[in-house]
């Protein structure tokens, strides 16, 4: 077993399904693993259709969707959909493909630092040197991805790396219990909007992944409250469309309004 066979049977312990793509020299180490697994390639026609399909899979599921390309521009390809992932909370992992360890302190063809470039649009990112490393860098790759707020990592693997003989398993797959508020916060929050004329309450897209339209009915809300929303979240309260004041920020008029409405 070589280092990208570990990986791939790391990510189908993840519960990978499918992954999104381009083919390349440096990545065909793992696509050959991906041929004797459970996973589905999907070969896409652009490396940012590839990262916006794992991003969108990643917000439809709640489950990390993952992308893959190979070096270079391959991968600044990638960079577009793996940072609209991270901004919007989506879960989302990007593997790339690199040169080999032995070339990367010279001008080598088409070798950019892509640990350096992903840095500051994931929530974290690695290069996989050692292939023992390679269970605990995808296990922490989609805890990380996946747990509140959710977003993009990213995995760097070179080529001479993936070809390494490597031994070890994949890691038992450990789900982060979700942050709560303690209890005594809660009560006063319910009571400050109880005792509030005309109370304010700003919906981000996180109410998407905490899905309170199924608590909705439970809302008493008076006629005197708004809710702004982002364009993202507004689907998430039908019940409240009537004291809807519109997406927050979207344009002057919708941002005066949520201000009008917190100075009263």
């Amino acid at each position: 077993m070589n280092t990208a066979e570990l990986l791939v049977r790391c990510l189908e312990q993840e519960g990978v399904e499918y992954i999104f793509g381009v083919p390349g020299e440096e990545n065909l180490q793992v696509l050959e693993a991906l041929n004797h697994s459970t996973i589905r390639f999907i070969t896409t026609r652009h490396e940012q259709g590839a990262a916006f399909m794992a991003d969108v899979y990643g917000r439809l599921t709640g489950k990390a969707g993952v992308c893959l390309s190979t070096l270079g521009p391959g991968a600044t390809n990638l960079i577009t959909g793996v940072a609209d992932a991270n901004l919007d909370g989506a879960p989302l992992v990007a593997l790339t493909g690199q040169v080999g360890t032995d070339r990367m302190h010279i001008e080598s063809h088409q070798y950019l630092d892509l640990v350096a470039m992903f840095a500051p649009v994931t929530k974290w990112n690695a290069q996989i040197v050692r292939p023992a490393n390679t269970p605990e860098i995808v296990c922490k790759a989609f805890k990380r991805s996946q747990s509140e707020k959710p977003g993009a990592v990213h995995i760097d693997l070179p080529e001479d790396v993936a070809a390494m003989p490597a031994t070890g398993e994949p890691l038992v797959v450990t789900v982060a219990e979700p942050a709560v508020a303690a209890e005594h916060s809660l009560d006063l929050a319910a009571r400050l909007i109880a005792q509030a004329k005309f109370p304010l309450i700003l919906a981000g897209n996180g109410t998407i992944r905490l899905e309170p339209a199924k608590h909705s009915p439970r809302w008493r809300a008076n006629s005197k409250s708004r809710l702004p929303t982002p364009s993202w979240a507004r689907a998430q309260f039908p019940i409240l469309t009537r004291y809807r004041s519109g997406p927050l920020g979207c344009s002057s008029g919708t941002m005066s309004i949520a201000v009008w409405i917190a100075l009263t």
